[in-house]
């Protein structure tokens, strides 16, 4: 359902997640629409700038070497992790997305940026209520990071292309799947994200009771666009 949203901005962050270059340079992990979400996040953090909003942001990057690596981590013929490997140049932030200084910067080796278990109690000193998320890949980086924010009580408005997958089907659901389950937070997209951090208010979808969205093989594509 579609209800009107405002944020208080001084309990506001922008999360900005995993937006590297291997995921418009590496074949095997290209992001379809990488270009355009680069520029709808580049937008929003330069709103979020403009009002004094805090602009966090995360990488994963997988010391195969000094991490210890999950039992089933995927890796190469070498050991190396498989993708996001520490030393790969790919693994740089994205030069048009990137942190300016002093802004915060987590670099994690799991999908979650609250796998940093430093992560949350920053937010919570902070004064955070409100995440607005961004980033890749969708049903991966995306929603684990979503699923433990509204675990720990903290609101998130999905911006639903300023994120991105592999391919348009594997996003379209993955968002459709959080909002299933985004209790107290909403989907919208760059031009609501937009107005909001410039103090207004818009009508966005929110979640009433659980899983409101049946989608279909034929109409996910139509109810993902109703969002």
């Amino acid at each position: 359902m579609h209800k009107p949203l405002a944020l208080d901005l001084s309990r506001t962050a922008l999360l900005c997640i995993d937006l590297q270059e291997e995921h418009r340079r590496d074949s095997r992990y290209l992001v379809e629409g990488f270009g355009q979400v680069l520029a709808n996040v580049a937008r929003l953090q330069q709103a979020a700038r403009d009002a004094g909003v805090p602009v966090l942001h995360s990488a994963y990057i997988v010391d195969s070497a000094g991490d210890a690596m999950r039992p089933l981590h995927p890796v190469m013929a070498d050991g190396r992790s498989a993708f996001s490997n520490a030393g790969d140049p790919w693994t740089a932030l994205c030069s048009e997305v990137a942190p300016l200084d002093g802004e915060d910067l987590r670099i994690k080796a799991n999908a979650s940026t609250f796998s940093r278990t430093d992560f949350a109690p920053f937010l919570r000193e902070r004064g955070i209520e409100w995440l607005i998320v961004v980033g890749v890949w969708t049903e991966a980086c995306v929603a684990a990071s979503v699923k433990d924010a509204v675990d720990l009580g903290l609101r998130v408005a999905l911006v639903k292309d300023a994120c991105g997958s592999g391919s348009a089907a594997i996003h379209e659901t993955a968002i459709l799947n959080l909002a299933n389950r985004l209790y107290g937070g909403a989907v919208i997209d760059t031009r609501q994200a937009l107005n909001l951090l410039a103090g207004g208010e818009v009508a966005a979808w929110q979640i009433e009771g659980s899983v409101p969205l049946r989608y279909t093989f034929e109409n996910a594509s139509q109810t993902y666009n109703s969002l």
